[in-house]
């Protein structure tokens, strides 16, 4: 739905700046909204590894042309890291709408 290539999964998996970037600027198409969006993460309890662990989380987000992204590590279980994740995510649209 967002368009994001498979080979870019492939290359970079999908908890990365380059999917989550691809992510927000889909959605935007998908939209036609000016401001976007877009996480991905591992919010476990699994699914970890060492360079990715678990309550590692990409944000990305858009405001016309412009995207930013920040790659962020949440504390806690499943709950507290999805938690955290959308309280970034928010936290962030409402800094694009002040600046």
């Amino acid at each position: 739905q967002l368009g994001v290539p498979a080979q870019l999964f492939e290359q970079v998996g999908a908890v990365s700046r380059e999917v989550v970037e691809a992510m927000v600027r889909g959605a935007q198409a998908a939209s036609g909204a000016r401001f976007a969006v877009a996480v991905s993460g591992v919010a476990g309890p699994g699914g970890g590894s060492a360079e990715k662990p678990v309550g590692t989380v990409w944000l990305a987000w858009a405001d016309g042309d412009r995207v930013s992204s920040v790659r962020k590590h949440f504390a806690g279980d499943r709950e507290a890291v999805r938690r955290q994740t959308v309280i970034a995510a928010l936290d962030g649209l409402l800094q694009l709408g002040t600046e």
